[in-house]
C-alpha cells in the first residue's frame, strides 16, 4: 500500500508540475498572438523607414526590398532641405508648448473642483463632460470655423491655442479627476487645518502628486499638437506659419506634379522622431497615469 500511495503522490506532482497544463498553453498563445498583431502594426513604420533609405526607383518594387541596397543616408538631407522644415518645426512647438501649458492647467483645474469640492450641481456637471466626449470633432467643426473667423482670427495661432485654455478637453479633465479621487483626504483635511486655501491645496499637493496624470495628459497633447492636420488646415493660409502636418502634405506639391516618395518617405521619418522619443521617456508615467486613472470611479 505505501508502494502504491507514492507511485500516486509522484503521478500527482509530476500532473501538476507538466509544463504544457491548460493556463500556461493559453498565456503561450496569447504572448505569440500579441507579437503577430505587434508585428503586423510594425510593418507600415518598417516599410516607411527601409523606403526613406531608398533610391526612388526602388521604392514600389514588387516584392518589396526590406533592406536598401544602396543604403542612401542622403534622402533625409534632402527631403528637409526641400521645404523649410525647421521653420515648420519651430511653428509646431510654438502651438504644442502654449498648448501644454493651457491643456494640463485648465483641465487639472476643472478636475480637481469637480474631484474634491462639494457644491450643488457637481455630479450634473460631470455628466455633461462625459457628454461632450460623445461628440465628434467634426459636428463642431464648421460653427466653431465660422465664429472664430467673424471675430478675425484666420491666419493666426489663436484658434490652435486659445480655446484649450477653457477646460482642456473633456477627456483630460476625465484623466485628471479620476486620478485626484485616488488620492487620500486626509492631505487635503490636514492642509486645511493648517489654513490652506483651495488653490493651494490644488497647486501644492495635488498636483505633485499628480505627476504621472500630468505626464499622461501631456503625452496625448504633444501627439494631438503635434498631427493636428484639420484645424491648421482650416485657419492657415500663410505658408510661412505651417505646421509640421501641413508641411508634409505641401511637400507633396502640386497635385499634377512629380513626387519625389523616397523623400517624402524621409520627411515623414524624420518628423515621427520627436513622437517616439517623447514616448519613451515618459512611457513609465504614461503607463501608471492611465492605469491609476481606472482605480476609482
Amino acid at each position: 500500500m505505501s508502494t502504491a500511495k507514492q507511485f500516486i503522490s509522484k503521478d500527482h506532482l509530476l500532473a501538476g508540475k507538466h509544463p504544457w497544463n491548460t493556463e500556461r498553453l493559453w498565456k503561450f498563445l496569447i504572448i505569440i498572438i500579441l507579437c503577430v498583431v505587434a508585428f503586423l502594426m510594425l510593418v507600415p513604420f518598417l516599410w516607411l523607414i527601409s523606403s526613406s533609405l531608398k533610391l526612388e526607383q526602388r521604392v514600389f518594387l514588387f516584392p518589396p526590398q526590406w533592406i536598401p541596397d544602396p543604403v542612401r543616408w542622403m534622402n533625409y538631407v534632402d527631403a528637409l532641405t526641400n521645404k523649410p522644415f525647421h521653420l515648420y518645426l519651430r511653428n509646431t512647438l510654438v502651438i504644442v508648448i502654449l498648448n501644454e501649458i493651457a491643456i494640463i492647467f485648465s483641465s487639472s483645474l476643472c478636475a480637481y473642483s469637480i474631484a474634491r469640492i462639494q457644491f450643488p450641481g457637481r455630479d450634473f456637471l460631470f455628466s455633461v463632460v462625459i457628454a461632450v466626449m460623445m461628440v465628434p470633432y467634426f459636428v463642431l467643426m464648421v460653427p466653431t470655423f465660422v465664429m472664430l473667423s467673424r471675430i478675425g482670427w484666420m491666419n493666426t495661432y489663436l484658434p490652435l491655442t486659445v480655446p484649450f485654455f477653457f477646460g482642456g478637453g473633456a477627456f483630460n479633465i476625465f484623466l485628471f479627476r479620476q486620478f485626484f479621487r485616488t488620492i487620500p483626504n486626509d492631505l487635503s483635511d490636514a492642509a486645511r487645518i493648517d489654513g490652506c486655501d483651495e488653490f493651494g491645496i490644488y497647486w501644492r499637493i495635488m498636483m505633485p502628486l499628480a505627476k504621472p496624470a500630468i505626464v499622461a495628459v501631456g503625452i496625448f497633447t504633444f501627439l494631438n499638437s503635434w498631427n493636428d492636420f484639420i484645424a491648421p488646415l482650416l485657419y492657415i493660409n500663410n505658408p510661412n506659419m505651417f505646421t509640421v502636418a501641413l508641411g508634409l502634405a505641401n511637400f507633396r506639391g502640386d497635385p499634377s506634379s512629380y513626387i519625389h516618395w523616397n523623400l517624402l518617405m524621409a520627411a515623414s521619418a524624420a518628423m515621427t522622431i520627436p513622437v517616439v522619443l517623447i514616448f519613451f521617456v515618459g512611457q513609465r508615467y504614461f503607463i501608471q497615469g492611465v492605469i491609476m486613472s481606472g482605480i476609482k470611479g
